[in-house]
Order: C-alpha cells, then structure tokens, then sequence
C-alpha cells in the first residue's frame, strides 16, 4: 500500500478513472458511429457551407496533412541551422556538415513525405475526373 507522506495513513484507491475511461470508450464508439453516419456516409450536398466543411473535414476530403509538415520542416531546418553555429567552436567541419549535410537529408525526407502526398491528391482528381 502507499502511504500518504503527509497523514502517514495509506493512500485511498480511485476507480473513478478507470470508470471515466470505459463511459470515454462507450461515448466514443457511439459518436464516432453516428459521426460517420451523419457526415462520411451521406452522399448529399450539404446546403450550409459549415456542415460542408465538417463534411470534408471528418471525409478527409481536405487534407490538414500537407500544412503542418510544411510547417514542421521549417521547424526544423530553423532547428537545425541554428544548432550548426553551435558546432562552430567545436569543429568547423562538423558546422559544414551540419548545416549542408543535414539540411539537405531533412529536404529530402520531407520531400519524399509530401511527393507521396501529391500522388494521393492527383489520383484523387483523377478518380473524380473519371467518374
């Protein structure tokens, strides 16, 4: 048993969390059930533009994906730029190698990363094109 430091009596045990994390799972299949319902599954229109957008949002007909990593990728070749300067006072090979060499691998990832992602979107307006 845990005592309590402060009382030297031993420390209550809680279930209210796991109780609150079953009542979160059920909540979370029956809204995620008709979330899909409402939204994913219905073929019409919506006639508001809010709903439209929650429509293409929970369909993942907009894509949140290509923005942060553009976002992420300045991160961190800020990140990594700054941290070359660093390396000035160590070894001015490793502040090259840092800033060129790292810079670059970092490029190419996030361009393999986004490349995947622009053949997702030209498939999809291919796809809508042919139907």
């Amino acid at each position: 048993m845990y005592t309590n430091p402060y009382i030297g009596e031993p420390a209550p045990v809680s279930s209210g969390v796991s109780v609150w994390a079953v009542v979160a799972i059920v909540i979370a299949i029956i809204g995620g059930i008709v979330l899909y319902f409402l939204f994913i599954n219905n073929n019409k229109a919506e006639k508001n533009p809010f709903l439209q957008k929650v429509k293409d949002f929970f369909g993942f007909k907009k894509m949140l994906i290509e923005d942060m990593l553009k976002i992420i990728y300045l991160i961190l070749a800020i990140f990594i730029t700054l941290y070359s300067f660093e390396l000035i006072t160590e070894s001015f090979i490793a502040f090259i190698f840092t800033l060129l060499i790292g810079n670059l691998v970092l490029r190419i990832v996030f361009e393999s990363i986004l490349v995947n992602i622009m053949i997702w979107k030209n498939t999809n307006e291919i796809n809508k094109k042919v139907k």
